[in-house]
């Protein structure tokens, strides 16, 4: 319900703005019905507050009526403008995280947040198929509270005792022989 909304006041904030190519181009109640729809399905996956922004940035660099392509990129410039990754990007920063996931660094906090949200062991174990829904919707979640306003909190420090610190070469080759030694390869 709150994305149809969002698409209602999409199409106030054109029909303000465009008012000549707006009635030129929706004259027809149902078939303005029909577009909301087509716009609704394809932008579902964006929080209503992405939309929003999305749109005041098409009104803002556009003389034209955008169309439904040149909407989804404004939607994607809107959290591009607040230093966010596209979803998708922020999904294989957090796909290939390494550990401990606090070490890593990350383009921006909610990409850590969204990954913990998600659990870590199942962005690395689960297929794409699995893990991609469920994180691109903590992602959204997170984005939208971020364009609400709501500041995330700061990436944690990880505990010093889960950092792993790397041995003398010296040292790693000898563990290595012992390793070999001790289980018979």
């Amino acid at each position: 319900m709150e994305l149809v909304e969002a698409i209602n006041q999409v199409f106030a904030l054109f029909r303000l703005n465009y008012h000549n190519q707006y009635y030129a181009a929706y004259s027809d109640a149902q078939q303005l019905n029909q577009i909301k729809k087509l716009w609704l399905d394809s932008l579902g996956d964006y929080p209503a507050a992405q939309l929003l922004q999305g749109a005041r940035l098409a009104i803002e660099s556009s003389d034209y009526l955008p169309t439904l392509n040149r909407m989804r990129r404004c939607c994607e410039e809107a959290l591009a403008a607040l230093g966010l990754p596209a979803a998708r990007e922020a999904y294989l920063e957090a796909c290939n995280a390494g550990t401990p996931a606090e070490a890593q660094r990350w383009s921006h906090a909610l990409v850590y947040w969204s990954g913990r949200d998600c659990g870590w062991t199942f962005l690395a174990s689960a297929s794409e198929n699995q893990s991609w829904p469920v994180f691109s919707g903590h992602y959204q979640t997170r984005c939208a509270a971020l364009l609400r306003g709501e500041n995330p909190p700061a990436v944690p420090q990880p505990a010093a005792d889960r950092l792993v610190q790397a041995l003398p070469a010296d040292e790693a080759v000898e563990r290595i022989r012992q390793l070999r030694v001790d289980h018979d390869l």
